[in-house]
């Protein structure tokens, strides 16, 4: 039997998804490699590293999406941009509102595959959940996305344009000029508090299986220069990818979360099938060895609650002696089933995630109860799954519907 996971349906990295009209999307790019297209684009190589600094600043802290919005760059120049790259961002075909607050885009890519992202808003903070690809390879069989068939791995581009659209639908870009103001009343250039304050790579897919883009991405995320989020307000999720997971901490220096769910290795290679593949064990050697993990920024265990198979008092005792053997600065997240048509598994009561918890705790250990969010639009823990997908297949119904009753119609004439 194939492990999930290990292939990779496009094994030829690629930093930009081409257009229809030949024009490069610069989102997702970083400077050395804007300045490289200008300088192939005609620019000499000194002013195309000059336009590549001007253009990266509008791009990822001005948040415009026409270089004609790009005041300090000379007009003639403009148009000459605009012929040659565009300043995208991800199609949006549904945006929905959950009544907790939480938002859900369903995005397209320009070659027509969809995937989702999710705002969460809390008192102090406002979470991106990010996707780093279209489906999923891993088929943990408790999450809806992990009944798709991976398509394939976001570009660069694709995961960063995902922070880049959230800010624009939250209006968080610094307002007014960067140039000198032409009109007295002009407002003057000003930054905002930000709603959109942490991302976790929690989306669709495994990002340590799309790990260049992934890191390429964030890194932009990260830049001073960029959308500047400090890397301690980024959390990347793997279900376990241990060969990949060192790597994450040396090239990205983000925090870890970790999909364990199980504490023993039966019940995990159900939940989990990556586990057959990269055990418990090697698991949490590598967690171990993550760098920069410590007392104070901790790896956080993911542990989803599922009635009556991985939730008795024994898994917790279990959960807590890992962590300790591992010698682990960890926290537990503790999250409520969050169910979905045709899963095979419940949500366990209230009163026995309350008892995991307490059990956790008492062995030392960080163990809150995750509240489920956005579960009235589906975007909660392990519900992502296309609505193009779901949309489909009604479509299909109804025609197939409408076929039955033409041919209904024709019979009984």
């Amino acid at each position: 039997m194939q492990i999930p996971g290990h292939i990779d349906p496009v094994p030829v990295a690629r930093d930009f998804t081409p257009r229809a009209d030949g024009r490069v999307d610069l989102i997702g790019l970083p400077r050395a490699r804007i300045a490289e297209l200008f300088a192939e684009a005609g620019l000499d190589p000194r002013q195309a590293k000059l336009r590549a600094k001007q253009v990266f600043h509008w791009l990822y802290h001005r948040g415009v999406t026409e270089f004609e919005a790009m005041t300090d760059i000379a007009k003639p120049m403009r148009p000459w941009l605009t012929e040659r790259f565009v300043i995208g961002r991800p199609e949006v075909v549904e945006a929905q509102h959950s009544t907790d607050g939480t938002r859900k885009w369903l995005l397209r890519t320009p070659d027509g595959h969809d995937f989702e992202m999710v705002f969460i808003p809390d008192a102090d903070r406002g979470t991106l959940c990010v996707s780093s690809q279209v489906g999923c390879t891993l088929n943990c069989t408790f999450c809806h996305t992990g009944t798709m068939k991976l398509v394939r791995n976001l570009t660069p581009g694709e995961i960063v344009g995902q922070v880049m659209l959230a800010r624009d639908a939250l209006g968080e870009w610094p307002r007014g000029r960067m140039d000198v103001a032409e009109e007295e009343d002009e407002a003057e250039y000003t930054s905002d508090g930000r709603l959109l304050t942490n991302i976790v790579m929690m989306g669709m897919g495994e990002p340590l299986y799309n790990f260049d883009n992934v890191r390429d991405a964030l890194r932009l995320v990260m830049d001073g220069d960029g959308l500047a989020l400090s890397k301690r307000r980024i959390t990347l999720s793997t279900s376990g990818v241990v060969p990949m997971m060192a790597r994450c901490g040396e090239e990205i220096g983000v925090n870890l979360a970790v999909s364990l769910h199980a504490t023993n290795k039966q019940v995990r290679d159900e939940i989990v099938p990556l586990n057959r593949k990269y055990g418990l064990e090697q698991l949490l050697e590598a967690c171990a060895a993550y760098p920069g993990a410590s007392n104070a920024r901790r790896i956080t265990f993911e542990y989803v609650m599922l009635k009556d198979k991985n939730d008795s008092d024994d898994d917790a005792r279990e959960l807590v002696r890992l962590i300790n053997q591992f010698k682990l600065p960890a926290k537990v997240n503790l999250i409520p089933f969050n169910p979905w048509p045709g899963a095979g598994y419940e949500c366990s009561s209230p009163e026995r995630i309350r008892r995991f918890s307490e059990i956790v705790f008492e062995g030392g250990i960080s163990a809150p109860v995750r509240t489920p969010r956005g579960r009235d639009i589906d975007a909660a823990c392990g519900q992502l799954k296309t609505a193009a997908e779901k949309k489909s297949r009604a479509q299909l119904d109804r025609e197939q519907a409408a076929v039955a009753a033409g041919h209904d119609a024709q019979a009984a004439e």
